[in-house]
């Protein structure tokens, strides 16, 4: 994933313990199978800090033991529930997506009208969030995300879960629309106009979409596809919606230029100029 895209693992992983931390109110690899902790009858609150102090050191695996063996030797006490949060927590900073999701899918079956299960949610969406692949690649990942914090949003309005469910959301619909874009190009260069056509128009009609970064382009490629099938009428009303939001992207002045050389006469000149980077993009 760009680095445009998402904030640094150790960042995330700050505010998610903190949000955590706050929320329950209390003062290694992956791959290879870990045998458990040989059983040892001792203090719940012996069991939890040692945890804790695993998850201070990085040490997530050796955390997530002792958090187990809490729920093991404990289950029905506060601890145990508490544990399974901080099982998530753990899960998640050592990449261990999948467990992490596990974990929070049972704190929330097991207790679902507390008031962590808030954290619960996000930490689901946030696990299918952070696997989010280029836009080259399947975006199921993209979907989980961008369903699960809706749900938070909805959920849990005005808390600080909410709020960055709303940061990551807007983030989704820009991948979500750049898949968009690459099939349209990738049909675009294969000489399919009209499936080219209906990818664009989902970028400029789509609610969701329209806010992204990809609308400009997604204007352009209207016009430009619109000229393939020879409706210059259509794609000089996209050239001038275009120039009337985006009067000084280069996309518009490449749309300018090429309605101009096609004996179309937009209303608007260009406030940019042309890149000649941007014609490295453009299919053909």
């Amino acid at each position: 994933m760009g680095s445009s895209l998402f904030a640094s693992k150790f960042r995330s992983g700050m505010v998610l313990m903190a949000v955590a931390v706050a929320a329950m109110t209390i003062s290694g690899c992956a791959g290879k199978a870990k045998p458990r902790l040989a059983y040892e009858e001792r203090p719940v609150e012996a069991l939890y800090n040692t945890g804790y102090q695993r998850l201070q050191q990085h040490r997530w695996s050796d955390a997530v033991d002792y958090f187990q063996e809490v729920e093991r030797q404990h289950p029905y006490s506060d601890w145990a529930r508490r544990s399974i949060l901080m099982q998530v927590y753990a899960y998640y900073q050592n990449n261990n997506y999948a467990d992490a999701i596990a974990a929070a899918d049972r704190f929330i079956a097991l207790f679902p009208g507390n008031p962590s299960a808030a954290y619960a949610f996000y930490m689901k969406a946030v696990c299918n969030f952070e696997q989010i692949t280029d836009v080259g690649r399947d975006q199921g990942y993209a979907n989980a995300a961008l369903t699960g914090l809706r749900d938070v949003a909805r959920r849990y309005p005005g808390t600080p879960f909410a709020s960055d469910a709303a940061i990551k959301i807007d983030m989704v619909n820009d991948q979500l629309a750049g898949k968009e874009m690459n099939i349209g190009r990738y049909y675009q260069r294969n000489n399919q106009p009209l499936a080219a056509l209906n990818r664009y128009k989902a970028v400029i009609t789509n609610p969701d979409f329209q806010r992204t970064s990809h609308t400009p382009e997604a204007l352009y490629r209207l016009v430009e596809v619109n000229l393939m099938l020879g409706l210059k009428e259509e794609a000089t009303r996209n050239g001038a919606v275009l120039g009337y939001n985006y009067p000084g992207s280069p996309w518009y002045a490449e749309a300018y230029a090429l309605l101009t050389e096609n004996g179309q006469s937009p209303d608007k000149a260009p406030e940019g100029k042309r890149e000649s980077w941007l014609r490295r993009l453009i299919p053909g």
